[in-house]
């Protein structure tokens, strides 16, 4: 049965990959709000039935009459800082979200960031006290929305490290980053540290959303889904790289929290009280992380070698 679809933020990074794949792989009618339509560039042509929408979210009630037609909206429209943080992130997503028929629309994908959850998958305070702009702004809303008259339909994203990017995508700001780490390897080998962390590739998180639309969480059942592959730790990732750029590991030293604050005492380095939690936090790891291979789905991106690689690293 075909769905009238809304997917905000289709030109970002997660936004390309949700949008390409319902295009290619489903005959949904897709509406694909974008601030600038020239920096969507994927084909929307390959077939009726998909509609750019040019807007901003802070004029998202110009779209009332349409949201009020809308069966899916995945939501991945995001401000990352500045003055319009807040507003586009909790005020005109609140709006949005609250434009929708509850009676019609049965599922709102939204997305919000793991960086706002604890280990144990509950609302982590530190993140609204001392969070960066756009942490606090997606704590902000994920504590409002469930006053929405759509928040039992309201199935929430957290994505942890994002990973994507290729000639038709943008790239993520991790992934602009890895070619530049791999540079230091021969540094970083001999280092020994105590931290964990998930990844997951825009790929992978259009796989899962694709999934949600097709098969929604029933009732009961958990709404919140932390995104990630298996946990990593630090230690793991560099033997991987190391694997992966026939690099050997001859000896390692510990870098302890206690060396890291004496570096940063030494060379008078700025940090920010969020900078400095996720310091000591050190592991950013959550014990019911989903990719595509819980739901029985193949993995597009699962191991760091699958990183290097999609990053355009050369081994």
């Amino acid at each position: 049965m075909s769905k009238r679809i809304l997917v905000t933020g289709a030109s970002g990074c997660i936004g390309h990959y949700i949008s390409e794949q319902l295009i290619q792989d489903t005959e949904h009618e897709l509406f694909l709000l974008v601030r600038n339509p020239n920096k969507l560039k994927i084909d929307t042509n390959i077939r009726p039935s998909v509609t750019v929408l040019q807007g901003d979210m802070q004029e998202i009630e110009k779209f009332a009459d349409l949201l009020k037609t809308i069966d899916v909206a995945v939501l991945t429209a995001t401000a990352w800082g500045g003055d319009i943080t807040f507003n586009v992130n909790v005020t005109k997503t609140l709006e949005l979200m609250s434009l929708l028929n509850p009676e019609r629309c049965e599922q709102v994908i939204y997305f919000s960031t793991a960086s706002v959850l604890g280990n144990d998958g509950e609302p982590l305070k530190e993140a609204g006290e001392i969070g960066t702009d756009y942490v606090r702004s997606k704590y902000d809303c994920l504590m409002q929305k469930s006053q929405l008259a759509i928040a039992p339909k309201i199935t929430t994203i957290f994505p942890t490290f994002v990973l994507g990017g290729d000639a038709s995508k943008p790239y993520s700001h991790l992934t602009t980053g890895i070619p530049e780490v791999t540079k230091y390897i021969d540094i970083i080998r001999f280092l020994k540290a105590d931290g964990s962390f998930h990844f997951i590739h825009g790929q992978d998180i259009a796989t899962v959303v694709k999934h949600l639309i097709e098969n929604p969480p029933r009732d009961g059942a958990s709404r919140s889904v932390v995104l990630g592959q298996a946990r990593i730790t630090v230690n793991e990732a560099i033997e991987e790289v190391c694997a992966y750029l026939g690099k050997k590991i001859l000896f390692r030293i510990p870098l302890s929290f206690g060396l890291a604050n004496l570096i940063i005492v030494l060379f008078r380095i700025q940090m920010a009280a969020w900078d400095r939690f996720c310091m000591e936090y050190r592991h950013f790891t959550y014990k019911n992380a989903v990719s595509p291979k819980s739901f029985g789905l193949a993995n597009y991106c699962g191991t760091m070698s699958d990183v290097l690689r999609l990053s355009g690293v050369r081994s």
